[in-house]
Order: structure tokens, then sequence, then C-alpha cells
């Protein structure tokens, strides 16, 4: 029980930073992800967090490739 509440916690926490999150969904988004790393087990957990890092570095060279040619998109 408390685990679901600090997760809700730290998911209202993400939404705060996200633009167009409300902070409803962040504490739904961080209680769901809280039980699924719990039933993901250990070699899951290696898996997500691998995962996780090869986005966060591919989004950076994707950043650092338009900031280098001025050209930006805006949506």
């Amino acid at each position: 029980m408390i685990g679901k509440i600090i997760s809700a916690v730290v998911g209202k926490k993400i939404a705060d930073r996200t633009p167009g999150m409300s902070e409803g969904t962040g504490a739904l988004i961080g209680v769901a992800a809280a039980t699924v790393m719990r039933r993901m087990g250990p070699l899951g957990m290696l898996a997500a967090a691998g995962g996780t890092w090869a986005v966060s570095r591919a989004m950076k060279k994707k950043q650092a490739r338009q900031g280098a040619s001025g050209t930006t998109r805006t949506y």
C-alpha cells in the first residue's frame, strides 16, 4: 500500500514536468508502473532499464543533429 502511494506521488511529480499531462494521469501511470515493475522480475527490470537508456541516447542524438543543422520542427 505504501509503495503504491509513493509511486503515485512520483507519477504526480513527473506529470508536473510533462506538458499536457494532468496530475491524476501521472498518479495513475505511477501506480501502474509500480505494479508492472513488481511483476517483471529482475531480468525484466534490467531489460526495461536497458531499453530506457537506448531510447534516451537515441533522442539525445536526434536533438543534437537538429540543433547542429539549425532546423527545428514545430508541430
